[in-house]
């Protein structure tokens, strides 16, 4: 059975959040979505920009177009935001991509383009805010999205769990290298969460495979992981950073 979906209680209120691949129906823009709720000031980026105009107009947010392989693009995400709303608070790094290949057959473009937007992307756009933090001297969250694939074995996914494995290990250290800012770097590691985008790239074989394991008997809503986000952004977490916290109800 599905929760009741929450109702705001301005934990991020006036924290200014910027969101990436924040556009369509997936964990972006639920997090998106659950900021707003939650009283953040945010701006939503993606590389998508038909999409990401549309999440803009719904959620009633600045966004501005980003393709996080690009040094540019990231620069100009966490200047944007600066420029519009004055400082930044939290960053949200949600952007990465998928796939399914065996490692047989996997080339080298499949397997760089992945961890260049999951791993490297990550990073990208990490360091870009932890400068803006250092400099702010204001503290300040990040909050990775990364997968219980950085942990667990799943045919076809070998490019897709190294990157992800990389964003928790990125996560640590990240952390360890903010710390003297008074910034805290964390991530969520989701099992399996439902949304259309999602549904188009894979088959239902797969997805009722994927939702066999889970407990709950069912996958999880993408404003169940952006609750967890955002508790993650949220000075409820203030003690709390160097953690990949599993948002899953998967059987060991």
């Amino acid at each position: 059975m599905i929760p009741t979906y929450p109702e705001g209680k301005n934990l991020l209120k006036d924290k200014v959040v910027v969101i990436t691949a924040a556009a369509g129906t997936g964990i972006g823009s639920a997090v998106a979505r659950r900021c707003v709720e939650e009283g953040a000031r945010v701006l939503i980026s993606d590389r998508h920009e038909r999409r990401l105009k549309a999440t803009a107009q719904e959620l009633d947010v600045p966004a501005t177009p980003c393709d996080v392989t690009s040094e540019e693009d990231v620069q100009r995400l966490i200047d944007t935001a600066v420029e519009h709303y004055g400082h930044l608070d939290v960053l949200v790094n949600n952007a990465g991509l998928g796939g399914t290949a065996s490692i047989l057959d996997m080339t080298d473009d499949e397997w760089s383009r992945v961890l260049d937007v999951t791993l490297t992307g990550t990073f990208r756009a990490t360091r870009a805010a932890l400068r803006r933090f250092a400099g702010q001297g204001t503290g300040g969250a990040i909050v990775n999205n990364a997968s219980v694939l950085g942990w667990r074995a799943q045919g076809g996914q070998a490019h897709y769990a190294a990157a992800k494995a990389g964003v928790m290990a990125l996560t640590r250290c990240a952390a360890v290298d903010a710390a003297p800012y008074g910034v805290r770097v964390n991530a969520v590691a989701p099992s399996l969460a439902m949304h259309a985008n999602l549904a188009k790239v894979t088959s239902d074989e797969v997805l009722a495979e994927l939702t066999a394991r889970e407990v709950s008997g069912r996958a999880a809503q993408p404003w169940e992981v952006a609750n967890v986000m955002v508790f993650l952004a949220s000075e409820y977490a203030s003690y709390l950073t160097g953690e990949v916290v599993s948002v899953s109800a998967q059987h060991a």
